[in-house]
């Protein structure tokens, strides 16, 4: 009976610090998606001439090898942001800026699909 006493005591001490570490996780797993897919869609669009119009276009150019799960909502299911494309010379639009899909609130307060905060 003490035993048991004694594991439901450290099991509420330490699961509140592992879902806390696991969120930490994965807003760094987000951060860096986030990164190396704005990096590759700056890439394109400086060696295109014309911003991507999608992701799939950039894992078709091999910018990206594929696209990467959205760590807050594990899918495939990003947001993209349309922008006018001012390296066209025809104009048009183009992928300006991405974020996660999850309407969630990060532990700072903002929310994963602000695309100006994440």
């Amino acid at each position: 009976m003490i035993v048991i006493s004694i594991i439901i005591v450290l099991a509420m001490v330490v699961m509140p610090q592992y879902n806390r570490f696991t969120l930490q996780a994965r807003e760094t797993a987000l951060r860096d998606n986030l990164f190396q897919m704005r990096k590759m869609l700056d890439q394109y669009a400086a060696d295109k001439g014309k911003m991507a119009q999608s992701l799939d276009e950039l894992v078709s150019a091999n910018y990206l090898r594929d696209i990467p799960i959205d760590p807050m909502t594990g899918e495939r299911d990003w947001v993209v942001e349309m922008g006018e494309d001012v390296n066209a010379i025809d104009g048009g639009q183009g992928i300006s800026n991405i974020c996660s899909a999850s309407p969630d609130t990060s532990s700072d307060g903002s929310s994963y699909n602000d695309c100006t905060k994440w």
